[in-house]
């Protein structure tokens, strides 16, 4: 009986070992396929940079039909720093709403919550 038992426990030893390996195996191969899809997002983040700079000089050019092409650089520059600035003072807004960096309602309600138990402990 004792040796049934000792080499159950064996089994399960050995069982779980394997199925550790497993596991890590799986989670290697994994890890390789994250950083290889993290690699392909930062690529394409940088093509797309350049996609919009190849955009910025083709409105330049377009506009450079009409009018010198100073002016048409001018306006170009003038129209991205109109939607930075845009986008500069809604992201500050947006920073300003989330100020403080507390969570104040969870303040409150466990203020209220001490208060409640030191109040039921003076009964």
């Amino acid at each position: 009986m004792s040796e049934l038992v000792q080499r159950a426990s064996q089994q399960l030893t050995e069982l779980v070992r394997g199925e550790m390996r497993l596991a890590q195996a799986e989670m290697k191969e994994k890890g390789k396929r994250y950083g290889k899809g993290g690699g392909l997002f930062g690529g394409a983040g940088v093509v797309g940079f350049l996609m919009l700079q190849a955009l910025v000089a083709t409105a330049i050019a377009v506009l450079a039909v009409p009018l010198p092409v100073w002016a048409a650089a001018l306006i170009v520059t003038a129209l991205l720093g109109v939607i930075t600035a845009v986008m500069a003072l809604s992201g500050k807004k947006q920073i300003k709403e989330g100020a403080p960096p507390t969570p104040e309602r969870t303040v409150e309600s466990v203020k209220a919550d001490v208060s409640e138990i030191k109040g039921s402990a003076q009964r």
